[in-house]
């Protein structure tokens, strides 16, 4: 059914200053209706014109229009939109609120009809619940495990999973989990019945949404009230929802079809919640007659950011893959997006800091700059850089480093042993034996709190070998004045600072200047990823993820990486491979390309021949346990070449060489770039620094 023509006057109001595509939206038949809506593309205008159109067009009442989206943020945007618009349309009474406000609402007024006298309480909190679960499972679970568990609820009922259909339904999504399947599933079903027992039932925040799908499916008198009341729906970011709130979508629209949905494929970020786009995916299967508009035209960025967004959203598989938009660019001309490769973590943070001093110098406010990575416990190096740099920052969607529960809790464990006198030992390993306790294991653990977890402390204490390499003498009490230092000098969050975010926290968010930073492989796409395989639709959602960071940008957009985490490190790291034909292959002085060294099969010892697999074999090219051939003379001169350098570049030692580096050239004894470079822990930059003089001294040894 077409929908009629509001007065003239406000026809142009509504749709005077709309492009084709968005117009098309606006005024489509009354019925389903699927907005394909690409970023930077305007879909909160779009779809909050079109409601404006329903209401004026006399379709609907203002009342009858239920619009739903995501994030509290989200909604308040969309109340805001409606209410500018509600001047002679009468739009400021349509209700805009998130799936669980909306069913919150729906479930108090509905639920003495349904249930009778016993009453409900909301769980803001399910840890303890959880953690009393877990008591009764005969599992001994920390904070983090507990945390974990609530997740893996949460998956599944957001999924429409039952306790007993977790372990095979998990072992199908191939879920990174805390534990056995089984003890999870029996952890699943003591909560939800210590949840019902008692005079007052406690519901979690995925039960308004349950029971408020049961209330409308199993009462005739129920829905009908409700389907009364509410004629016309509108979901935004509609690639997000997970099966259960499209239960309650459905349970909402009966057999009508008055509705529109707007979504991205190549925005779906969410998948470890439950979320999933086939239902934007299918939603012309299911509604056959549906009207679907693409919107392509992004007003948000630059046509340089949008050209390196479609790129690297071009190279996308699978299903999801098949309904990208191709985004086209309406603003002016920008700058081009720089990338850039470091020799280390410290060195791609001081960049960024020096590259965000100059953009602020040249005008552009602290507030609409951002920082963005793919994990939490990246920010530490960015929080120091700034603060050495004196530019406040704010953290968001999470706290800064130091504040982070873990950090505090590992300051404080330092602290105590600090005070002890039966504490001794060599100061890498000894803080490394001090944070096991807390979740420091060699290898990365199960779930996904536990592992930020670990990946905090990581930071830590990879932060204390820097320190430790700068100050040898250094001893624990003064690594904890050094520490407690640091976290007093971090600025609090202010609200005109540089944002630092992960991308997770950044989407529906924008920024006139964004860094992407930490693009190697192993973080984009992360490990628990490529896990899964390189074609895994874990990867492709890893590409979707940087997809969203680029279309952050307005104007400026810098992406980086590293080769190693701390200085002197061994740079073993590559950029990410969804870089791989779009970032120009150069070192990060954006020297001409130089001899570097060749990857291959699995690297030989070159005295037995046998396979080396630790990284002081790697670099020295033979086995630990072979004989050496050094020349001890010239690693006498190499020492002390280092410490004269060292100490004229103001640096320690190791990051001009570390000692397995001067082995392997007393060993090796190169006598050209190519084989100087065939050495690991010798790059591009280093053979630049350093080569001329590391080549004559071997020279000059072997003509001696």
């Amino acid at each position: 059914m077409p929908v009629e023509a509001p007065p003239s006057s406000t026809r142009e109001t509504l749709i005077g200053d709309l492009d084709d595509e968005q117009r098309e939206a606006v005024l489509a038949a009354r019925g389903p209706v699927c907005v394909l809506a690409g970023a930077g593309t305007g879909k909160t205008r779009t779809i909050t014109r079109r409601i404006a159109y329903l209401v004026a067009s006399g379709h609907v009442a203002p009342g009858q229009v239920l619009a739903v989206t995501f994030t509290q943020r989200a909604a308040g945007e969309m109340r805001g939109r409606l209410r500018a618009l509600d001047d002679g349309v009468g739009t400021g009474s349509v209700q805009a609120m998130t799936f669980h406000a909306a069913a919150r609402r729906q479930l108090r007024y509905f639920w003495p009809r349904v249930v009778g006298q016993t009453g409900w309480q909301l769980l803001d909190s399910k840890f303890a619940v959880v953690a009393q679960s877990a008591n009764r499972a005969g599992i001994t679970a920390s904070t983090d495990d507990v945390r974990d568990l609530a997740g893996e609820i949460e998956w599944a009922k957001a999924s429409l999973i039952s306790p007993e259909a977790y372990p095979e339904a998990v072992a199908q999504a191939g879920r990174d989990i805390p534990f056995d399947a089984a003890k999870v599933a029996n952890v699943y079903a003591n909560y939800e019945t210590l949840k019902a027992r008692g005079d007052v039932a406690l519901l979690d925040f995925d039960d308004l949404l349950l029971h408020t799908a049961a209330a409308i499916e199993n009462d005739a008198a129920v829905a009908q009230e409700f389907r009364d009341r509410y004629r016309c729906f509108v979901v935004d970011e509609y690639q997000d929802v997970t099966p259960l709130q499209q239960r309650v979508l459905n349970a909402w629209l009966g057999d009508r079809d008055d509705l529109t949905v707007v979504g991205d494929a190549n925005q779906t970020i969410y998948s470890f919640t439950g979320a999933s786009p086939r239902y934007l995916l299918d939603f012309s299967r299911r509604f056959p007659d549906a009207a679907v508009v693409r919107l392509e035209r992004d007003y948000r960025s630059t046509p340089q950011v949008v050209s390196l967004a479609n790129r690297v959203i071009a190279a996308a598989r699978g299903r999801m893959a098949g309904s990208k938009l191709h985004l086209v660019g309406q603003r002016d001309p920008g700058p081009k997006p720089s990338f850039s490769e470091h020799p280390d973590e410290v060195a791609e943070a001081a960049a960024v800091a020096k590259s965000i001093n100059k953009l602020m110098e040249s005008g552009t406010a602290p507030a609409e700059i951002a920082v963005l990575y793919r994990i939490n416990a990246q920010s530490e190096v960015y929080e120091e850089a700034l603060t050495e740099a004196g530019i406040a920052f704010q953290v968001r969607g999470g706290e800064g480093f130091f504040s982070r529960q873990e950090i505090r809790q590992a300051l404080l464990v330092l602290q105590r042993a600090a005070e002890r006198d039966d504490v001794s030992g060599e100061l890498p390993p000894l803080v490394r034996q001090l944070l096991e306790p807390l979740g420091l294991s060699a290898e990365p653990p199960p779930g996904t709190r536990a592992r930020e977890r670990w990946e905090a402390l990581s930071a830590l204490a990879e932060l204390v070998d820097e320190e430790v390499a700068v100050r040898p003498t250094l001893d624990l009490r003064g690594l904890v004045a050094e520490l407690r230092q640091r976290a007093d000098a971090r600025h609090p969050p202010v609200v005109q600072g540089v944002t630092l975010a992960s991308l997770h926290a950044a989407k529906g968010l924008e920024w006139d200047a964004v860094f992407l930073v930490g693009l190697a492989d192993g973080t984009l796409p992360i490990s628990h990823a490529l896990a899964h395989g390189p074609d895994s639709e874990a990867v492709e959602e890893e590409r979707r993820l940087l997809y969203v960071g680029i279309t952050r940008a307005r104007t400026h957009l810098a992406l980086s990486w590293a080769l190693a985490r701390t200085p002197g490190g061994r740079q073993s790291r590559r950029p990410s491979r969804f870089l791989n034909g779009i970032a120009p292959q150069a070192s990060a002085d954006n020297a001409p390309s130089r001899p570097r060294r060749p990857r291959g099969p699995t690297p030989r010892c070159r005295v037995c021949n046998g396979n080396l697999t630790t990284p002081a074999a790697i670099m020295l090219r033979r086995c630990e346990t072979c004989p050496s051939d050094i020349d001890e003379e010239l690693l006498a001169q190499l020492k002390d070449w280092r410490l004269r350098v060292s100490k004229e570049m103001s640096v320690p030692a190791y990051v001009v060489f570390t000692d397995n580096t001067l082995i392997a050239i007393a060993e090796s004894l190169p006598t050209d770039d190519a084989a100087l470079v065939a050495i690991p822990g010798i790059g591009a930059r280093k053979l630049e620094q350093f080569g001329s003089d590391v080549l004559a001294m071997v020279k000059d040894r072997q003509t001696s």
